[in-house]
């Protein structure tokens, strides 16, 4: 069998597979978090923690929860990591550096999963399981909270609650990731990746690393975190040993943002306006997907930074999916792409990873886009834009309007700087167009909370562990605070009813709109970055 057709039997088995979870898990998430009941772990959860889960919030209650709760979890992140000698399992390790603990605890409390540091070397499985991995669960319940927020939203008239953040986050992780994840760790296990708490094991006189790397696996795909065990990550043959291992991982990051399309359709009681949000999704990662593997195909080194086990189809399906979600895990050198290549991963992230994007983060990503896309659609026409019945005024659109610029604008600014420091240039492996690329990418990296790299930029630095820091810090709160303001607004309004001039928005026009809207906003913003970049790489 040819490689090409090799891939493209990959690429559908996973249309497939997803397929056939798409309408029974969208369903199952949509009656999560409309249920009024409580299971005995959660109300056991609730009465420790004193939540009234039967009680609402206003949206900046609702956000406050979540800018407290990931504040609170920053913190402990950090002092577990400067505390790592007093814990067991740390097989001599020490406390992490100020610096490095500071990025990590940022980066997997936002989802962004960027590691600046050697796992191997540097963390113990205390620190991993207790710390790490339950960030992995959470952060990804935290999106998923807000993007529900969002649709009751839409859905709810005359009212300021938008539901608890508490009770999201609760059936978020137990009701969801928590089962799934579990299921997953077994079946790579199965697969045949690594599950030990040894230390390591010596082979030909040489010690391997190990770790419980199946139960962490699971859930750093399935909650599009992407942090490895191992600092090969997913090309690591523990973390991901074969073809298959590679195929179920990349299902697993792609299927809680497919299905939440449905949960959407479900709850708003139309899910072909589900449908229409996943086929904008669906067209803008297969349009990146071919453009990578084409780009890579024909390239003058197609196998360079690749693993022979997959391939250049694995490599490239596994390097698009993890930048059009906010994963950041990796199976391929992304600095050895080609220019093209390179810029197609790059694209993905700057189109705002919603194709389809995170947990949740990709949801209320295109919610939010299909906002800004009715806006110009009423401009065109001369009349009050209205999305699902909503009007979108003033309010609505400037709260739109910030979470769409917010990622923008950390990112160039955090490139901007960071290109002209004179340190910089002692950072980076290659000069020129493809060094710029490495400092875009990594700022795209952390501004959107993906966590994926390049590898060819030394960020170990005060300067870039501070910086990227703070880019992945407002890059997860701004638009989020912006989205709940949003859902505060929209929920306050009382539904127009449908008339002759109302776009409808379950068909080839709107999604024409919305795919052209999301591809507009990324060109406008980020050509001029791109032609220095990728762009003139791909040229040269």
């Amino acid at each position: 069998m040819s490689d090409t057709m090799a891939g493209l039997l990959q690429v559908g088995l996973l249309v497939v597979a997803l397929a056939v979870v798409y309408r029974p898990f969208g369903d199952y998430m949509a009656r999560v978090y409309t249920g009024s009941k409580h299971s005995r772990v959660e109300r056991a959860v609730y009465r420790f923690t004193r939540v009234d889960p039967d009680s609402e919030q206003r949206w900046g209650n609702y956000a406050l929860g979540v800018l407290g709760f990931s504040v609170v979890g920053v913190v402990l992140l950090y002092l577990l990591q400067r505390l790592q000698t007093l814990l067991p399992f740390n097989y001599g390790r020490g406390a992490v550096a100020p610096g490095v603990a500071f990025n990590t605890a940022i980066s997997f409390v936002t989802n962004t999963n960027w590691q600046s540091y050697v796992p191997e070397t540097t963390m113990g499985h205390s620190v991993q399981l207790l710390g790490l991995t339950v960030q992995n669960f959470l952060s990804g319940a935290v999106g998923m909270a807000v993007a529900m927020a969002l649709v009751r939203g839409f859905v709810r008239q005359r009212t300021d609650r938008l539901g608890n953040f508490w009770v999201d986050l609760t059936r978020g992780t137990i009701r969801i990731l928590l089962p799934v994840a579990f299921l997953f760790a077994i079946v790579l296990v199965a697969l045949g990746v690594v599950m030990s708490f040894k230390s390591g094991v010596s082979v030909d006189g040489q010690t391997v690393a190990t770790a419980p790397v199946a139960s962490q696996e699971a859930i750093k795909e399935l909650g599009t975190n992407g942090g490895g065990v191992l600092n090969a990550n997913s090309a690591h043959p523990f973390e991901n040993p074969n073809a298959w291992t590679n195929l179920v991982e990349i299902f697993l990051i792609l299927v809680i943002p497919v299905c939440l399309t449905r949960t959407f359709g479900t709850m708003v009681g139309n899910r072909k306006q589900g449908h229409v949000l996943l086929g904008v999704m669906g067209a803008l990662w297969a349009a990146v997907l071919a453009v990578i593997w084409a780009a890579e195909a024909h390239g003058l080194r197609p196998l360079e930074g690749k693993e022979l086990r997959f391939g250049i189809p694995g490599s490239a399906l596994f390097a698009n999916t993890t930048t059009a979600t906010s994963t950041g895990a990796i199976n391929a050198q992304h600095d050895s792409l080609t220019g093209l290549g390179g810029g197609g991963t790059l694209l993905n992230m700057l189109f705002g990873e919603m194709t389809p994007g995170g947990v949740g983060t990709g949801l209320y990503s295109i919610l939010v886009m299909a906002v800004i896309a009715m806006f110009l659609a009423g401009l065109m026409v001369g009349r009050t834009p209205e999305y699902l019945g909503k009007k979108l005024g003033k309010r609505e659109v400037t709260a739109a309007a910030i979470a769409i610029l917010a990622m923008p604008t950390v990112m160039l600014i955090g490139s901007g700087v960071a290109a002209v420091l004179p340190g910089t240039t002692s950072a980076l492996n290659n000069p020129g167009a493809h060094g710029l690329s490495e400092i875009l990418y990594a700022y795209a990296s952390a501004s959107n909370n993906n966590g994926s790299a390049f590898g060819g930029i030394t960020v170990t630095s005060d300067w870039f562990q501070a910086s990227l820091g703070v880019c992945m810090a407002l890059g997860r709160f701004i638009p989020i605070i912006a989205v709940l303001a949003l859902a505060g607004s929209l929920a306050a309004q009382r539904k127009v009813p449908v008339s002759a001039g109302t776009l409808p928005t379950t068909g080839p026009v709107f999604a024409s709109m919305l795919g052209g809207s999301v591809v507009l906003v990324a060109a406008l913003t980020f050509v001029p970055a791109l032609a220095l970049g990728p762009i003139a790489e791909a040229l040269q």
